[in-house]
């Protein structure tokens, strides 16, 4: 067996190079990664604003005490420019995202005046309030975003303030799926007794589609040797992963392993982790494939472990992993050496920290408790059993 971190160096070197680009309207490009540096045209904002409903002055017209009259000579909605400029003593009221009157620094709200017929009295203010710079929030030409930058909403606005209506990002990578075995049924399809009905295939799925890929599904496949060898070479042939579950372990009527010996390569094959020890990687022509367990917990751990980071990287993405924090437990956890375990775990926090448990029973087979987590708790190898009150690194869902 190998550690997960060899397995994880293994999978993300034998991936070189990303998708190629492809140009998607912004109103398609949530979860796209970015496929060049994206620099800034302009200045945002382009010009000296109002950040306030109110009245735009000049700084050598505020009182340093007491109070002053100014003539208002003009109002300026937003979208609208002041023509000339304001003359000593007077004032343009101004809205929200206008244009400051040249001549004008600062800007009174609209309720820190006192309005007069066709004047305002206004007092002291710090010079320059209630304005915005031009180029505070983006100067041009700079780098706003740098390419393999997974597109959040915030980011998909940011475009948007910059005058794109498109922008480059990496194709999304074709992941192909296929269950394996006689005991798994499609739900809404009748189940004879000793049979389950296929989680792992919609769980992938979502998975896939969550982390920015494409999902194809051939759906389940029989224990059948030739059946399996054939549907293994059509999806090497759709897309950039193949993903498996089920068939990998040592069982009588477990394949997938010696059939990819046939039509492909194995990498490695057994990871020191727990759950989800049997997990086979390897390729099938141009495609790299992923053997997953067939406990429900176990294929959806391997795959947050494995194809996720590896899904990452064909999409271009800089950061492939999730960030750990430490917490405190507050049970013991029975742990073995020399493997990596991953429990799933309840984080909140109390009393200034942060503090974790389980979710209970942790079998492999016990899908609920990912449902019940918000956390995987990360036992390293070196690591034995925990006690309540120690430190433990957990990785937020």
């Amino acid at each position: 067996m190998i550690s997960v971190k060899d397995g994880q160096n293994q999978i993300l070197a034998r991936i070189t190079r990303p998708t190629p680009p492809e140009i998607v309207s912004l109103g398609a490009a949530r979860g796209r990664v970015l496929a060049e540096d994206l620099r800034a045209p302009f200045d945002v904002p382009p010009t000296d604003n109002s950040a306030v409903d109110g009245y735009a002055v000049a700084s050598a017209d505020v009182p340093a005490a007491g109070s002053r009259d100014l003539d208002v000579v003009a109002d300026l909605p937003a979208g609208s420019v002041f023509a000339g400029a304001l003359a000593p003593g007077q004032a343009v009221r101004i809205m929200t995202g206008a244009p400051l009157p040249c001549g004008a620094e600062t800007v009174y709200p609209q309720e820190a005046v006192e309005r007069l017929d066709g004047r305002i009295r206004v007092g002291p203010i710090p010079k320059g309030a209630n304005t915005r710079m031009r180029g505070e929030d983006i100067q041009a030409n700079t780098v706003v975003m740098e390419r393999g930058t997974a597109l959040r909403p915030q980011e998909i606005g940011l475009i948007a303030s910059l005058g794109q209506c498109q922008v480059l990002v990496h194709r999304r990578p074709r992941v192909v799926l296929l269950s394996t075995g006689d005991e798994v049924v499609e739900p809404g399809s009748p189940r004879r007794p000793g049979q389950i009905y296929d989680a792992n295939r919609f769980t992938l799925a979502a998975a896939i589609v969550e982390s920015g890929g494409e999902a194809i599904d051939l759906g389940i496949v029989a224990d059948r040797r030739d059946e399996l060898r054939a549907r293994l070479l059509e999806a090497s042939a759709l897309g950039e992963l193949v993903v498996t579950s089920g068939g990998v372990s040592v069982g009588v009527y477990d394949f997938v392993k010696e059939v990819l010996d046939e039509i492909g390569a194995i990498d490695f094959w057994q990871v020191a982790m727990q759950p989800g020890r049997p997990l086979a990687f390897g390729r099938i022509g141009p495609a790299h494939f992923f053997g997953l367990p067939g406990n429900p917990v176990a294929s959806m751990l391997a795959y947050m472990l494995f194809v996720r980071p590896a899904l990452g990287k064909l999409a271009g993405r800089r950061q492939l992993f999730p960030e750990t924090w430490e917490a405190r437990a507050t049970e013991p956890m029975s742990k073995k050496k020399g493997r990596r375990e991953f429990k799933r775990g309840v984080l909140r926090w109390r009393n200034g920290g942060w503090e974790v448990r389980t979710t209970g029973p942790q079998g492999s087979g016990i899908l609920s408790s990912m449902v019940a987590g918000n956390c995987l708790i990360v036992l390293e190898e070196e690591r034995g059993d925990v006690t309540a009150g120690e430190t433990v690194l957990v990785e937020p869902f």
